[in-house]
């Protein structure tokens, strides 16, 4: 009975810890985050629509209080510190979205074909994908295609016999990055084999491991990538 009592106890107070994290929590530190993981992240992640908008809000907020403590002579070094704020809200943003898209231009059509993936993007994103497809497919016609036997005229497939789309750039998952956690995790299996032992992954300690062993807690928020 104590123990269960224990276990109650334990799972209420997590839940609270989590609940004031989460309220302590900028929406300069939720972009930080999602553009550092996003960077560290081999594969596209999905798009983190609502706190994209409220930062883009934030912007248009931030440059009209610039602009009025400048028509209003505001003392020079709040009108600095302002501004530092607000370009490094925009560079993060810009940052985000720079990356993903250069992750849909590498791996457009692996993206394309995944509607896991594909529906992580955003509707904006989607479009961009289907021109980038468009211009690839007119580009490898016009250059390559046109000029080979029919049987190797797929830009998804080397030939006719090809059994998948194994001219289709994928991102490699295998990959290491490097990891932290902001609460212990208990032991995980990180090998997917079995053969190595479980590890205890350790509050704010940096772990390099293999990048696909870790994605569902990557998916959560329960790892960070740096």
């Amino acid at each position: 009975m104590e123990s269960g009592s224990g276990e109650g106890s334990s799972s209420m107070f997590s839940a609270a810890d989590d609940d004031e994290s989460l309220k302590s929590t900028t929406d300069a530190d939720l972009l930080k985050r999602a553009w550092r993981t996003e960077k560290a992240a081999p594969e596209i992640l999905k798009i983190e629509a609502d706190l994209v908008q409220r930062s883009r809000e934030q912007i248009q907020l931030m440059e009209d209080t610039v602009e009025d403590f400048i028509s209003n002579g505001v003392d020079p070094l709040i009108v600095s510190l302002s501004q530092m704020d607000l370009d490094r809200t925009m560079f993060l943003l810009r940052s985000y979205l720079r990356i993903r898209l250069q992750k849909i231009e590498k791996y457009v059509l692996h993206i394309h074909k995944t509607p896991e993936l594909w529906n992580r993007l955003s509707k904006q994103e989607q479009k961009f994908a289907n021109r980038c497809i468009k211009d690839l497919e007119e580009h490898f016609e016009k250059s390559v295609l046109s000029k080979l036997p029919d049987r190797y005229k797929s830009s998804l497939k080397q030939s006719v016999i090809s059994e998948e789309d194994d001219m289709v750039p994928e991102p490699q998952l295998d990959a290491y990055v490097i990891c932290r956690t902001n609460r212990s995790l208990g032991a995980l299996q990180l090998d997917n084999s079995g053969v190595e032992d479980p590890v205890d992954l350790n509050p704010d300690d940096l772990y390099a491991v293999r990048y696909k062993s870790i994605k569902p807690l990557v998916y959560i928020g329960q790892i960070d990538l740096v």
